[in-house]
């Protein structure tokens, strides 16, 4: 008996010891507002153009990500340690203010987060219906 207890109790200091080191050994890594913005951001475009939505699920998708938008974008822009950091990522992010902040640059504008961000590229709604469909080796459709 005097035995068994002696081996428990190893196995409980070697399991407790080896829990303890796990978790030393694990960094967590925090991604700082602008890569939050920038993940959410590449979401609702992936949304935006992805062709296997259909208008409305496109809608709904986008729609259920502007509030999480919304949100980063105003972390982004009252957060004081951005300020004081003049990292390319930084400058990069305030110096194409419209693409970063795409609803905030929209809302300015009365559009829409997708025609927003589409005018930024220079694609216009004339500009996709005078667009003509061309197969891969070169010919009209």
């Amino acid at each position: 008996m005097q035995n068994i207890k002696k081996k428990l109790k190893t196995a409980a200091v070697i399991t407790s010891t080896v829990i303890l080191s796990s978790h030393l050994m694990i960094k967590p890594t925090n991604a700082g507002v602008l890569e939050n913005l920038e993940r959410e951001r590449a979401s609702v475009i992936k949304h935006i153009l992805d062709p296997e939505l259909s208008p409305s699920e496109r809608q709904k998708k986008i729609q259920s990500s502007k509030m999480r938008l919304i949100d980063l974008e105003r972390i982004v822009l009252r957060d004081n340690k951005l300020k004081g950091r003049n990292t390319p990522t930084v400058r990069r992010a305030f110096n194409n203010y419209d693409l970063t902040f795409l609803l905030h640059a929209a809302t300015e504008k009365n559009l829409t987060l997708t025609d927003g961000w589409l005018s930024q590229l220079g694609i216009t709604t004339q500009s996709l219906m005078s667009a003509q469909i061309k197969r891969q080796s070169g010919e009209k459709m």
